[in-house]
């Protein structure tokens, strides 16, 4: 019950600091213009959704740490995902306000990413299979860096990245509940609220935008919960495929770009139409029914994910292999999809 009194509580102050946050960005101008033509919007569109996100997952859970009974050990234990969170989500808000080239930001999520493997090496946190503790870390930055990059990249619809870090974090509360990993539990039921109640700001049509503040805030917080998640199951390659299950859509959105552009010759970080979306849109789905599309999809491979974890011993590896081959077909149906219009 304390898990969902969380969530609520995060879902209630995220759609209630939207406003506020919302009447800010318009004051100060930060907002996303209907200038470039992979733009799908008509009007400006206010930034700086990602604060109102930020604030509350941090008001929420630390408030809830303040009235634990075991506030000095956990304390630290949420700092370690929630200060590198709120360190990008920062350089996000600059990026927002003023503009940041594509580099620094990458070298910023790296040396962020570089510090929490070196922390949760340090507090025997990191439950990468290997033994060779260099390996794992390499792994944990290399994964870091590139969920909060796909949580970024998909955040180019009305409540799409919204919806589906939602979908992907009840996932990984569920599982988390079920082995007794409270903490984890407890983020990812706060995660999920603060962005379900965003999403009512930001659904289509969209009157405020999470913006890079948002979407690196919630990345580096949604790859470091599945780091921390343990399902325990076995054999232990089901138990990590689990992990990239959770978080398939935006992956799949993030490989099908980056391919997409280096065949054609751009760099990954230029912005196009080119994102599961636009392609998407480019069959005729509408902008509401395409962000429907993608979480329903998300959850589907959440609940593929669900099955693998509860059924382990008879579906775990049939549905790893199912959602393998889900997920490969997608990739192929997608890639098929014209690029541009």
């Amino acid at each position: 019950m304390q898990f969902v009194i969380l969530g609520v509580s995060a879902f209630v102050l995220a759609g209630l600091l939207t406003w506020p946050v919302r009447a800010l960005a318009i004051k100060l101008s930060v907002m996303d213009l209907p200038n470039m033509e992979r733009k799908t919007q008509k009007e400006p569109v206010p930034y700086l959704g990602g604060v109102a996100i930020a604030l509350s997952i941090i008001i929420v859970t630390y408030g809830a740490i303040y009235y634990s009974d075991n506030t000095k050990t956990n304390f630290p234990l949420i700092t370690y995902a929630l200060l590198p969170a709120a360190v990008l989500g920062l350089m996000g808000l600059i990026d927002d306000i003023k503009g940041l080239p594509a580099l620094p930001r990458l070298i910023a999520q790296t040396v962020v990413a570089i510090l929490v493997a070196i922390f949760m090496l340090n507090a025997e946190l990191n439950p990468m299979p290997s033994a060779n503790q260099l390996l794992n870390n390499v792994i944990t930055i290399i994964w870091i860096v590139a969920i909060c990059n796909s949580i970024n990249f998909f955040d180019n619809l009305d409540g799409g990245a919204a919806g589906t870090v939602a979908v992907s974090t009840f996932g990984i509360a569920l599982i988390a509940a079920n082995q007794g990993q409270e903490l984890i539990t407890a983020l990812a039921c706060v995660t999920c609220g603060a962005t379900v109640g965003f999403l009512l700001w930001n659904k289509s049509p969209a009157k405020i935008y999470m913006g890079d503040a948002g979407a690196l805030f919630l990345g580096v917080l949604v790859a470091v919960l599945t780091i921390r998640l343990d399902p325990g199951i076995s054999p232990q390659i089901n138990s990590l495929a689990i992990l990239p299950i959770l978080l398939a859509v935006p992956i799949l959105d993030t490989c099908i770009v980056v391919f997409s552009r280096i065949r054609r010759g751009i760099s990954p970080f230029t912005g196009g139409k080119d994102h599961l979306s636009h392609r998407l849109m480019r069959k005729g789905i509408s902008k509401t029914n395409t962000a429907f599309c993608l979480w329903g999809m998300q959850a589907s491979f959440v609940g593929i994910a669900l099955v693998v974890y509860f059924y382990s011993t008879t579906l775990g590896t049939p549905g790893v292999v199912l959602a393998g081959l889900y997920w490969l077909g997608a990739f192929v149906w997608f890639w098929r999809i014209p690029s541009s219009d």
